[in-house]
Formats: C-alpha cells, structure tokens, sequence
C-alpha cells in the first residue's frame, strides 16, 4: 500500500483485519466517540482510544509498512484498536487531523524510519532490492503461520462433526447455541471467518423450521467438504484451491489483483444491474452487479464504508461502464474490483434475459466449480409475479406457464415485492436478482426503466 499523502479506503483497511471478529470489533471503534489525541503525518496515524482502564490505549500505525504499536493487551496485529483508528482516518473529516506526532508516537515511528534507512542497501546486480527481499520474507512466514492456524482449526471441526454424526442429528437440538458458538469462536482464533460464519448458520438451524434434521445433514456435507478441500488444498487444481481458500476466509489484495505479476483486468462495457446497500453495524456493505456486454460475463463489485464517509462507487442500475474489472481468484470467479475507466458512464440499454429452466442450469453449472454457492445472479425475461397456489409465497412464472421459480422468503418482507407486483400488473417483465437454493431475490426490474427493488 502507498501511504504517500493518499488515504486508504475501507476496504484496504479491513483486508488487514486477521479475522472477522477484528473486522467488526474494529468497525465498533471506527466513529470518533472513543478517541481523542488522533492525528496523521505522511507516513503514520496515532490516537488514544478509551478503554475498559483508567489510561486509554495508544495506538500508532506505520503506513509505510504497514507496522503497528498499541499498548493494549491484545496479541492479533493489527489489533481492534489500530484497524478502528485507521477506518477513522481513512473516513477523512476532522477526527483524524493532520500534524506532528505526540513523543510516545514519534519515538517509535522515527526508530522505525531510521532502521528503514539503514536496512535500505543498494540491490545486487541482476537481483532484486534487498528491502524487497526482507519483506517477502516475513510476509510468506506469516502466511505459513495462518495456513497452519486454519489447517488446525479445520481438523478440530472434522472432529466437531464427526461427533454429531456419531450420536445423531438430534443432539444438535440439545446441544443449543451456545456449543455452536464455543466452535464458531475457535475457528475465530484459527484466523479462518469462512469456517466460522458457516459454523454459526448449523447452530440456528434446529430453529429454523421442522425439516431443520435434513438441512443440518445437507450443511454439515458442505462444511466438511470444505474442510477436506482445504486440508488437502496443495492437491487440488488451481481454479478449485484458490475458490477453497476463499471460502475459508483468505482474500486477495486489491492492489495484487490490479497490478500484480498474475493480473488480467477484463475491460468491456459493463451494464449495472444492480446496487444494493446493507447495514453491518458500523460498517455499511455495497454490492454492485454487472454484466459484460461483450463477454457476457457476470461480476460483482463489494465494498465497504465506515466513520462516516460516503460509500464508493455509486453506480445506480442501467448505468453502462467502460472499464477494466479485475476478478478474484476462484473455479467459478465472481467477485471483482473495478480498475481503470475508459470513458465517462451513459444510460444503457434494458438487458436481455433468459427463461426459469435456463437461470436453474446456470446456477447448476456454477455450483459444479462452486459447491458452496447460496445462488448466481441472472436477468429473467418475461416473467410475471403471482402468488403461490395454496401456499404463503409468490413465484415468477414463465410466460408460457410451462415454468416457475419461487420467490426467497428473504424477499417476501420487503416492499420491494408489492413493488414488482404493481409494476408488473399481471404482465410479464425483467427482473435482475439471484438464483438460488432458497429461491429467486429479487432486485432490479424494468419499466422500462431499472427499478431497484
């Protein structure tokens, strides 16, 4: 990252976190309630933040590393303290001024920069810069420790699983959320999120309906399917071992998949068809989809906000973007980060879309590369809203009746359904959403105009 006058965003900042629970105990401290004394030069961003003692903690982070010094207990690097202070800094605003740094700061940050000066040596000839060197050296210990820690935790959760299978489904009823949450909250300290955020949906199953017994089986198969992909991850083909690793919680920088050795940005003229803004505490999530004109592609841009600053980018659907999409890494690759914009963008036209059978085959095809999928974005053509026969629900029914897909519940609360409704009036129409196991969400729809739903 280059800290040279410029603020990272709140996504650099949160690729830092080592874990979920440091990415939100770290959201939580990302308004200026807590600090005081905080401010920024070029290369560093200090600040006091309150807590449970007298004394408030002092956190200094180097941007030029990055590095970072807090005097609280916490042993994960960067703590919740320093991502805190740098999503309030990267928030812009007056929280985080610029200025000279206090002396517990400075100390540190000048022993930091001499050391950097000293270690600066002039490169090999034909070889690479010595700093280089000694950074990619603590870098691949690191991500050697991680691999470990989460190899470790998978086998503990092998064991987890093996014994609920052992003394059957039932016990998962008995057992209640609290022994669901003690194994989510391991595999928090093995540095794996992808592992405990699916741990955390098996212990609200037994809640969630009477055929909770069968989804608890089906979800357990997934899991420890994840779990031998990941302890066998060396082994597996390239596009499969990159989806493994991100679904237990490993991500790759955005800068890498811009400007790295192996980045291969798409460009095409992307239509928008839809953006979506959802809260998570202090944080605020956007997911932006789009599809290529030209490559047919589908994408989905992620990103997030915090202490305050505007989420970015704001593209409303029907916006159609000539740009660079570099994707992530993965067997069936989705998400994206936008690169650079070859002209400013203009009003597109209504996208064409596929019938119910077709979105069902391709959420299929995707689950082959992905097993883990919840669903897959598709534009449906000419179907219509109608409520379910004999049942609570509505479905989107093909206009030859042939076909119908039901809406997901998630959908169903939503005035975003009375929306789709009045729009639609009985006729058929297209709508963008996602296609999934749970059904179809509803997102975009054309009058012919987009509308978010």
């Amino acid at each position: 990252m280059n800290s040279q006058g410029e603020r990272w965003t709140t996504d650099q900042v949160l690729a830092l976190a080592p874990d979920e629970a440091s990415r939100r105990a770290g959201g939580r401290l990302a308004g200026p309630g807590p600090w005081s004394g905080a401010g920024a030069d070029g290369d560093g961003v200090w600040g006091l933040c309150e807590g449970s003692g007298r004394t408030p903690y002092r956190a200094v982070v180097d941007l030029t590393g990055p590095a970072y010094r807090c005097s609280c207990p916490s042993r994960k690097f960067p703590c919740k303290h320093a991502l805190g202070l740098l999503l309030l800094w990267s928030g812009g605003g007056d929280a985080v001024p610029s200025g000279a740094p206090p002396p517990w700061a400075d100390e540190w940050l000048t022993g930091r920069r001499e050391r950097a000066g000293r270690e600066a040596t002039a490169p090999p000839e034909g070889g690479p810069p010595a700093r280089a060197t000694a950074d990619a050296e603590p870098t691949a210990r690191r991500a050697a420790r991680r691999a470990a820690r989460i190899g470790a935790g998978a086998t503990e959760l092998e064991q987890r699983l093996e014994d609920l299978l052992r003394t059957g489904l039932a016990a998962a009823d008995g057992a209640g959320h609290p022994s669901w949450d003690e194994t989510a909250a391991r595999m928090v300290d093995a540095q794996a999120p992808g592992l405990a955020s699916r741990v955390r949906e098996l212990g609200a199953l037994p809640t969630a309906g009477d055929d909770w017994p069968s989804r608890l089986l089906a979800e357990c198969s997934l899991l420890h399917l994840l779990d031998q992909g990941f302890l066998a991850v060396e082994r597996l083909p390239p596009p499969l071992a990159a989806t493994v690793r991100t679904r237990v919680g490993l991500t790759t920088d955005t800068a890498e998949l811009l400007t790295g050795p192996e980045a291969s940005p798409v460009r095409d003229r992307w239509l928008v068809l839809s953006q979506h803004d959802t809260d998570e505490g202090r944080l605020t999530a956007r997911r932006i989809h789009l599809r290529g004109e030209r490559t047919g592609r589908m994408a989905l841009h992620l990103s997030h906000s915090g202490g305050g600053r505007p989420l970015e980018p704001t593209l409303p659907p029907g916006l159609l973007l000539d740009a660079d999409l570099a994707f992530h890494p993965g067997a069936r690759p989705l998400r994206a980060v936008l690169g650079e914009q070859h002209a400013p963008p203009v009003q597109g036209p209504m996208p064409s879309g596929c019938g119910i059978d077709a979105a069902l085959r391709a959420y299929g095809e995707a689950l082959c590369d992905d097993p883990w999928l919840d669903s897959w974005p598709v534009v449906l053509a000419d179907v219509t809203p109608i409520p379910a026969d004999g049942e609570s629900g509505w479905q989107l029914a093909d206009a030859d009746g042939e076909s119908a897909l039901p809406l997901d519940p998630r959908a169903l609360p939503r005035p975003g359904l009375w929306r789709l409704a009045a729009i639609s009036g009985g006729h058929p129409v297209t709508v963008f959403g996602t296609c999934g196991h749970r059904g179809f969400l509803p997102l975009t729809t054309w009058d012919p105009e987009p509308v978010p739903l």
